[in-house]
């Protein structure tokens, strides 16, 4: 089967975003108070489900459909990994009614669960920019800014504190290599991600 990359063809959107690690989100939260933000969301627990073909044809173009509960409404996506650039990630994203009902329609339609993960996420506006304060299992909690241009991005981070040298961009894989000695490929083979003690399996790869 020839392989090829869905944002070639379909014209995706293109997520405008940074993260930035480490954080103390009680200073965050307040830089943003003080700036006039307005807090969307409060902090809640997500799911998801991540999925793929069988023959794992959508991981080799950098791609994957994720299925999350975010409370408030429930997304399907297909997301795609081009490179680590702050233009390099694609999406598609619908809105769907409920997410046990979707999930046994993607396996139906012969889709295959990767991985479940739980995630908490606190959601801020700040003018037209997007501001998540975001924490995942067993790693610091990050600050995940997206807009509409490159401009927009690097303004809020700006204002916000943060160091635009190093701010990190695309899928969640390069937060954890920042506290664990892991590749990409063995955290997109983490069948689950959930808040529970870090595994013993996972600990012993922590950097110093």
């Amino acid at each position: 089967m020839e392989t090829f990359k869905f944002s070639t063809i379909l014209g995706m959107n293109t997520e405008i975003e940074a993260k930035f690690t480490r954080i103390d989100p009680r200073n965050v939260r307040k830089r943003l108070i003080e700036l006039g933000a307005n807090l969307k969301q409060p902090e809640r627990l997500m799911r998801r489900k991540n999925y793929d073909y069988g023959d794992n044809r959508l991981r080799k173009v950098g791609g994957w459909i994720r299925l999350r509960d975010e409370i408030n409404r429930v997304t399907l996506a297909y997301k795609q990994l081009d490179d680590r650039t702050l233009y390099g990630t694609k999406e598609i994203l619908i809105t769907v009614e409920n997410f046990e009902e979707t999930a046994i329609f993607l396996t139906t339609i012969g889709l295959q669960i990767k991985s479940y993960q739980e995630t908490k996420r606190e959601s801020w506006l700040l003018e037209e920019v997007e501001v998540e304060i975001d924490t995942w299992p067993w790693v610091p909690s990050f600050v995940e800014i997206e807009g509409k241009d490159e401009e927009s991005v690097k303004k809020t981070a700006k204002i916000l504190g943060f160091d635009w040298g190093v701010a990190k961009h695309g899928s969640v894989e390069n937060v954890y290599q920042e506290i664990f000695d892991v590749t990409e490929e063995e955290i997109d083979g983490w069948k689950e991600i959930v808040f529970s003690p870090i595994p013993a399996w996972l600990e012993i790869k922590r950097r110093g």
